[in-house]
């Protein structure tokens, strides 16, 4: 593409793309009095204020803060005088650093892949891609490794040189004569210095360059520094205001009721048993559910559930989780395996060695985040739509919504709120809550209506983890290593590079069967290694039995191409003690994933005591991202993905029936609790290898080093999950 638009004569040497038209428009859309956009996501104010304009929702991970560590340590900005917020759901503010990571990360490259001269050209084709797309997405660990590396560090490091050129040109100096510090341009020689407040103005009209000169890791005074979070103190105060905060002058509520076999259709309902019930406005009939609007939200619920809504469930009444089971299993033995990836003489090395053959499962799963589904929307008289509502996408919220209004996007207004809990739920292609809101919206015009999903409807009307059947056969040496390693399983999609091993065996298979089901799926934490994880470190595990190995040396030996994962592994292991004795019943299981970029390594420690009671003692973690821009953050990060990982672990299954989730609140769709949380001990192993992301790859590793845990104290091995479905207590006798 780079090449293709060069040879045409289509070389941009300006930043993104971002001359003073583009420049005017930001400053229409997002600066306050008394500010003025330099670049793309970077504001300063008359006093020296700077703001870092975030391209993705706040969903608790930090990202506001590292964003802005990135961009202000370029810019040498003085933290004290650095905020962020949300960027606007507009094209303008479209994430083109993001589509350019994704870009180059596929072809193995990074931001020194691309020639100097070639970065305008790059950036501003990512960025019409990106207004193409409607990108603003918060998912795939993205958003330092990515947004931070090609757009937060270029912006402030090409504001950085504006402000230089500002200075010089006051001074009548050669650029040269100037340095920074602290947000101040200082002249060398006379010691004479200008805040960025003074310059900016100045400064705004010179282009961005595409290519500024970006700092060494030696030059870093913000990155790499544990510095406190933005949000925290209004989370913990109560000042944030969530989706499901919002308040409209005027707002009616919305209780909904949905055709619980996927696929079903309304096909009655009794509004004679609402008729003149206190506070009722209005019942809204949809193709596949019911909304009552009224003025109390309790008021529209009971009058949902009154109205005895009768579905019809259509050709899926009959699925079930067992059913799904068996077909798959089924599929998995006869069905045609299309393959994906084969390396040396593939399945046709089996024969060179032992068969061990092992077949995994895990089911489907909910995202079950704090903050359940809800949208506000208003469909005012005069035909605008105004919608405010947590999502994982602003700007592609505010086109879905157009969209189901049947609205031009210049009608609609979105306004993105902080979410609390996403994990997938509320990225693009999973926004049933915004489609049923405008819709309810519409059918009341002039009243705005804040629809809210019950946890009932929640869990049950989610867009799930797949439920995913893997089958492994390896062929092993007279010492126990794997020479052929083949692993076949199950997708309702495509292959996933997920199950591709990094360990070191000679001929490797990889290969689907496509079992569609009509459960809707979507992105689940950590999404395709979050099941790929548990799938191949028990086999490796497994395989580490049968040779009476020691697990951790079983992997070093299959490491020994991969220095960076031994000294990842090395280290979780080191840290937890590996090797020294633990009680009876007590057991540790190691396990470690490389995901978005991240190497993870987990050692759970545990104890079956008597009668089969699970208590997982202590995790302790080693992250491998390069370098962590936040360690803070990066380490609140790895202990909130052991808890979601053991909560997913221990509990977490939606089973089907009838067409119909059976779930539907927390005590029949589990977390953990406090009393039983783990201590969970994290660290970190910095390197010279490419930002990887925090948000996800601590998940994947903490089903197997649980699992290989429960095995190395009672000799159960977990080959589907969750745990809770396996007795323990017979295990825990004969371990004594």
């Amino acid at each position: 593409m780079i090449g293709g638009a060069t040879a045409a004569g289509a070389l941009i040497v300006g930043y993104g793309l971002w001359p003073s038209g583009r420049i005017g428009r930001a400053n229409l859309l997002a600066a306050k009095p008394g500010e003025r956009f330099l670049a793309s996501w970077i504001k300063i104010a008359n006093d020296g204020r700077i703001t870092v304009v975030i391209p993705h929702c706040d969903m608790g991970t930090g990202i506001f803060t590292s964003l802005s560590q990135m961009a202000a340590d370029e810019l040498d900005a003085d933290w004290k005088m650095v905020q962020a917020e949300a960027a606007p759901s507009d094209p303008l503010f479209a994430n083109g650093a993001m589509a350019e990571g994704f870009a180059l990360a596929k072809e193995h490259m990074t931001i020194d892949s691309v020639p100097r001269i070639l970065r305008g050209t790059a950036m501003n084709s990512m960025r019409v891609i990106a207004e193409h797309m409607n990108l603003q997405t918060t998912g795939g660990s993205c958003a330092v490794r990515f947004t931070g590396v090609y757009g937060m560090r270029v912006a402030g490091a090409a504001v950085r040189e504006m402000l230089v050129k500002a200075a010089a040109a006051r001074m009548n100096a050669p650029e040269e004569d100037f340095r920074m510090e602290m947000s101040r341009v200082i002249h060398k020689a006379s010691g004479k210095s200008f805040g960025y407040g003074e310059l900016a103005a100045e400064a705004a009209g010179f282009s961005p360059s595409a290519h500024p000169k970006l700092k060494a890791q030696s030059e870093y005074k913000l990155v790499g520094k544990p510095i406190a979070r933005f949000d925290i103190p209004a989370k913990v105060n109560g000042a944030t205001q969530y989706g499901i905060d919002a308040q409209v002058p005027g707002m009616c509520f919305g209780a909904i009721r949905i055709s619980p076999a996927f696929g079903g259709k309304l096909a009655s309902v009794n509004e004679a048993a609402v008729a003149g019930n206190r506070g009722v406005k209005k019942v809204v009939r949809l193709d596949d559910a019911v909304v009552v609007v009224a003025d109390r939200f309790w008021r529209a619920r009971s009058a949902v559930e009154a109205l005895q809504p009768v579905f019809d469930p259509g050709a899926n009444g009959n699925v079930s989780s067992k059913t799904i089971r068996e077909e798959q299993l089924e599929e998995l033995k006869n069905g045609k395996v299309k393959k994906d990836l084969a390396t040396g003489a593939g399945a046709d090395a089996l024969k060179n060695g032992t068969l061990v053959e092992r077949t995994y499962n895990v089911p489907y799963l909910a995202h079950a985040a704090m903050e359940p589904a809800n949208a506000t929307a208003f469909y005012k008289n005069d035909g605008t739509l105004e919608v405010w509502a947590s999502t994982q996408d602003g700007l592609g919220s505010r086109v879905f919504c157009a969209k189901a209004a049947g609205l031009h996007l210049d009608k609609v207004t979105f306004h993105l709120m902080p979410s609390g809990g996403g994990f997938g739920r509320r990225l693009p292609g999973l926004w049933n809550f915004l489609t049923y809101a405008v819709k309810t919206a519409m059918a009341v015009p002039g009243v705005p209506v804040k629809l809210v999903f019950t946890r009932e409807q929640d869990l049950q009307h989610d867009y799930y983890r797949p439920n995913v059947t893997s089958r492994f056969r390896a062929a092993v040496s007279n010492d126990g290593a794997p020479v052929t390693w083949v692993n076949e399983y199950t997708t309702n999609d495509g292959p996933n590079a997920e199950a591709h091993i990094f360990y070191g065996v000679p001929n490797q298979f990889y290969g689907t069967v496509q079992v569609p089901a009509h459960v809707p799926t979507g992105p689940w934490r950590s999404v395709e290694a979050s099941w790929h994880g548990f799938f191949v470190e028990s086999f490796v595990d497994e395989l580490a039995h049968e040779a009476k190995r020691d697990p951790l040396e079983y992997r070093l030996a299959l490491l020994r191409d991969k220095p960076r994962h031994s000294a990842t592994l090395k280290l979780a292991a080191e840290k937890a003690g590996w090797g020294t004795p633990l009680p009876a019943g007590c057991g540790r299981g190691i396990a470690m994933v490389q995901s978005f970029g991240t190497i993870v390594a987990h050692v759970a420690e545990v104890e079956v005591g008597k009668g089969g009671v699970l208590k997982v003692r202590r995790v302790t973690s080693a992250a491998s991202c390069g370098r962590a821009v936040n360690p803070d953050g990066l380490k609140a990060q790895m202990e909130g993905a052991v808890v979601f990982g053991l909560s997913a672990a221990l509990y977490g299954e939606i089973t089907i029936d009838e067409g119909a989730v059976t779930q539907q609140n927390f005590p029949d769709f589990n977390a953990l609790r406090l009393a039983e949380c783990p201590a969970i001990d994290v660290y970190i192993h910095e390197s010279d290898a490419p930002l990887g992301g925090a948000g996800e790859p601590g998940v994947p590793p903490v089903a197997p080093a649980l699992t290989n845990g429960i095995f190395a104290a009672t000799g159960v091995r977990v080959r589907e999950l969750p745990i809770k479905k396996h007795g323990l207590a017979d295990a825990a006798q004969a371990a004594g």
